[in-house]
């Protein structure tokens, strides 16, 4: 159950910035939002879903020490998450909308 929440939490989060036209959600840019803070957006909404993770992990049992496999894998994986928003911002929606 925990680990399909947070799936679902990556998932959200990980197309949150390309849905949003403010900058963290709270701050509307006038020359509107580029590439580079949604990136930016996504890098600090990938350690706050491992943050989500590790809560759940210490509530669950003892927290496993990773090697720098796991992070690789987990941030490809939010990668492959964040696609859906990356297509429908960049390809799939019209440039007047």
């Amino acid at each position: 159950m925990e680990v399909s929440l947070l799936l679902v939490i990556a998932l959200i989060a990980a197309n949150l910035p390309f849905l949003v036209e403010r900058l963290f959600f709270i701050k509307p840019l006038a020359s509107g939002k580029h590439l580079g803070w949604r990136l930016l957006e996504l890098v600090v909404l990938y350690f706050a879903v491992g943050g989500i993770g590790l809560l759940l992990e210490k509530k669950g049992s003892d927290i496993h020490a990773q090697n720098w496999e796991f992070y690789a894998v987990t941030a490809s994986l939010f990668l492959v998450f964040a696609f859906p928003g990356f297509i429908y911002r960049y390809l799939w929606r019209r440039k007047g909308t």
